[in-house]
């Protein structure tokens, strides 16, 4: 198989599995948010943004750097060599998260009490502390598995930790939401680390049964590893605590402008735990290619082979344009639906249509990162995130008392369109891609305006109300009306933009060289 067909390969395989794992998300997600509340879906985003700054801890860049190094090993004719890099990252991630889960048990009263403002968070707290050493060690192996190109093995381990998830939380949750927010945060939290622990035996066995075909090589490279972990995980540290300084400054911000503790941990649980997750469900299919972009620019950099890498970054990025256009448009026209028939709210709605127009960026940003990683600009991006995160807390506090949780959503905006455009200009001076904007921008906004236009002027003389086969009907008309038009407009509207190209040349050589 070429390694462009085992890319692509991959990449199906990986967005197939996304999409049915990320789909599962959102319902479970729908359930839990009609089961807790808005205020429950709040206090549990609060919670997990602390586990998440926990989680950076433990792992400390350790999957990013077992993908880049068995990539860059296996691109230079040393596959024997990613055995010393899995016992040396193995050893990293389990002192790391050894200290982490001790910290997390410890400081949980204090976290709960003092940063989150609410007791009802520590019981959660101190049940996912126990699942950090294994979600490290699981994330060794997603690295290994990614870097060797055998997604295969990680997807298996996703769609089971899925099942689990949804099994052990649904059991849980039934019993004990009638008991109070607390009992249901703590029957979140114990079906996250009932998961883990699953999750890292069925990768460990992956592993073990994986190892036995391959060469092996003594020792551990511990200086390797360190050497590009440490950095990342400082960044990631960095960027994980200001990023829970911010979310748990935004309900006290809220309440700060007048809001009651419940309005803002409901405003709070509107925009980021149900608008903000289904915004990114699409991201999906990116994000599986775009995970396995990093092993394959890590490998063709080491084979210096230039040529291949701009041609690559021209492709995916295109790509992720005209699929970014398309998905914000259909987004943003169904949003009032969407909230509605996802999470049984229009107030959620309202939140997803105010997301909606900065999917582009936000998407193609993604693309831009990994791309940069692969080819060994994790520094740069680690002081890019750290800009961000600065910044999103200063406009968190300032905007917020001014703009209310509209307020969030502009950071959320400028934020992502900051961290972008830094990247983007990073990475166009290191490869020399070409974006086509009639083609990649142009094109996909117009025939999906018109697509989803003409969709609800079908609808609405059909009769319409909001359910779920409605909106999927909705939804799938629309996209075969998109493809119809993106077949019949795309050569008219190329052959203009090319001659309008040619004119405006002409002119502009006239201008320089009169006859």
């Amino acid at each position: 198989m070429t390694k462009r067909r085992k890319f692509i390969y991959n990449g199906i395989l990986l967005t197939a599995v996304g999409l049915a794992m990320r789909g599962v998300q959102l319902l479970f997600g729908a359930y839990i948010s009609r089961t807790v509340g808005a205020e429950g879906i709040g206090l549990n985003t609060l919670v997990m943004t602390v586990y998440s700054f926990a989680v950076t801890f433990a792992t400390s860049g350790i999957s990013l750097t077992v993908t880049r190094l068995t990539a860059s090993a296996i691109g230079e004719g040393r596959a024997e060599d990613s055995s010393r890099i899995l016992r040396a990252a193995a050893l990293y991630a389990l002192a790391f998260s050894s200290i982490a889960t001790l910290a997390l048990l410890s400081l949980s009263s204090a976290i709960g009490e003092m940063l989150l403002s609410d007791v009802r968070t520590v019981a959660s707290l101190r049940i996912l502390a126990l699942s950090l050493i294994p979600a490290a060690m699981s994330s060794v192996i997603a690295g290994y598995f990614v870097g060797v190109r055998r997604v295969s093995l990680n997807a298996t381990v996703q769609v089971l930790g899925q099942v689990f998830k949804v099994i052990f939380t649904v059991a849980m949750l039934s019993r004990a939401s009638s008991l109070g927010i607390s009992y249901a945060l703590g029957a979140l939290a114990l079906g996250g680390t009932l998961t883990e622990v699953l999750c890292f035996a069925v990768a460990a066995i992956e592993l073990i049964l994986d190892r036995r075909r391959q060469k092996k090589a003594k020792g551990a490279d511990i200086g390797a590893v360190a050497s590009m972990a440490f950095p990342l995980g400082i960044s990631a540290y960095i960027r994980s605590a200001l990023v829970s300084l911010e979310h748990s400054l935004i309900p006290r911000r809220l309440t700060g402008r007048g809001e009651s503790s419940s309005e803002a941990l409901s405003s709070y649980g509107y925009l980021h735990g149900m608008a903000l997750p289904l915004i990114l469900y699409p991201l999906t299919p990116l994000t599986s290619f775009s995970g396995l972009l990093v092993p394959e620019f890590a490998e063709t950099s080491a084979e210096g082979n230039i040529g291949r890498m701009e041609r690559l970054a021209s492709e995916a990025l295109n790509t992720t344009l005209s699929y970014a256009s398309c998905v914000a448009v259909f987004i943003f026209f169904f949003a009032e639906e969407l909230g509605y028939t996802v999470y049984g709210s229009f107030d959620a709605g309202y939140y997803i249509s105010m997301l909606a127009p900065v999917i582009p960026i936000m998407y193609l940003d993604h693309v831009t990162d990994s791309i940069l990683k692969g080819i060994g600009e994790h520094i740069y991006s680690m002081w890019v995130n750290i800009a961000d995160a600065c910044l999103s807390v200063l406009l968190v506090y300032v905007l917020i008392p001014l703009m209310g949780i509209a307020g969030y959503a502009a950071v959320i905006i400028g934020m992502e369109s900051f961290n972008f455009l830094l990247s983007f200009v990073r990475l166009k001076k290191r490869i020399r891609f070409r974006i086509k904007p009639v083609e990649s921008v142009l094109i996909p906004l117009l025939c999906a305006s018109l697509a989803a236009r003409l969709t609800d002027l079908l609808f609405i003389s059909a009769g319409s109300g909001t359910t779920v086969l409605l909106l999927i009907m909705k939804l799938a008309f629309a996209l075969a009306a998109f493809l119809g038009m993106r077949v019949l407009l795309t050569e008219p509207l190329r052959l203009l933009g090319g001659r309008l190209s040619r004119t405006a040349l002409g002119k502009g050589r006239a201008r320089h060289f009169p006859k």
